[in-house]
């Protein structure tokens, strides 16, 4: 496995991901290695392709803004709809 080292975090930043890993049971490193790894499952493309349901934690309104894009297009599968008949007419 390959290492990582990150430098020039801002205290802030810091503090945040020691809070959020002691809230999670997690050391700041594995907290760090699962916002990375959730952060590669949300982006990959062929988990979900465009036109598919929102990504992992996306809100509905970043989805709303991403398939309303220009050159975005959604493929729906080709329905085949049976004419309608008319309930007062013939039964054939």
């Amino acid at each position: 496995m390959a290492s990582v080292t990150i430098r020039r975090i801002d205290d802030d930043t810091k503090d945040w991901l020691r809070r959020r890993a002691g809230a999670t049971g997690r050391s700041v490193e594995g907290e760090i290695r699962e916002l990375i790894a959730r952060e590669k499952r949300r982006d990959d493309p062929s988990a979900y392709p465009p036109g598919m349901a929102p990504r992992p934690d996306e809100p509905f309104g970043s989805y709303l803004y991403r398939i309303s894009r220009p050159g975005f297009e959604i493929a729906f599968p080709e329905r085949w709809i049976e004419p309608m008949r008319d309930p007062f007419g013939d039964p054939d």
